[in-house]
């Protein structure tokens, strides 16, 4: 799992796509097509991380869809489309429906509600809408 995000003075300037772009190429360097088919990004804004607060699921979906455009720039739309991209970031029962209901983002990577039976049952049930 390949864990890429902004901080919050990044998330600010408003150079979100560009921090995840480069992290994306960068990490991503020397990873062959075919190995892309082991590969998973979380997508998690340190800002969120831990803190309660959670990206908005329009602009997390917007930097899952940005994140598809460089892997189809570095590969091509087929693994674009196939790599898993999860989000990351204080996902709460509370968060999880409209995360989910987003079309490119692929699950969640769910940090400290795992810790709660009640809350992360809720999460894993979450409802499609």
């Amino acid at each position: 799992i390949l864990c890429i995000g902004e901080t919050q003075e990044e998330y600010d300037l408003g150079i979100t796509q560009e921090v995840c772009a480069m992290q994306v190429s960068k990490d991503l360097a020397g990873v062959s097509k075919e190995d892309m088919k082991d590969v998973v990004i979380a997508y998690e804004p340190v800002w969120a991380i831990g803190t309660g607060l959670v990206c908005d699921s329009d602009a997390a979906n917007d930097v899952h869809k940005y994140i598809r455009t460089v892997l189809a720039k570095m590969y091509d739309d087929e693994v674009a489309q196939a790599t898993r991209i999860q989000y990351g970031g204080s996902v709460t029962p509370e968060s999880v429906d409209q995360l989910m209901a987003k079309s490119d983002i692929d699950g969640c990577l769910v940090g400290g509600a795992s810790l709660f039976a009640d809350k992360f049952a809720r999460i894993v049930n979450f409802e499609r809408q």
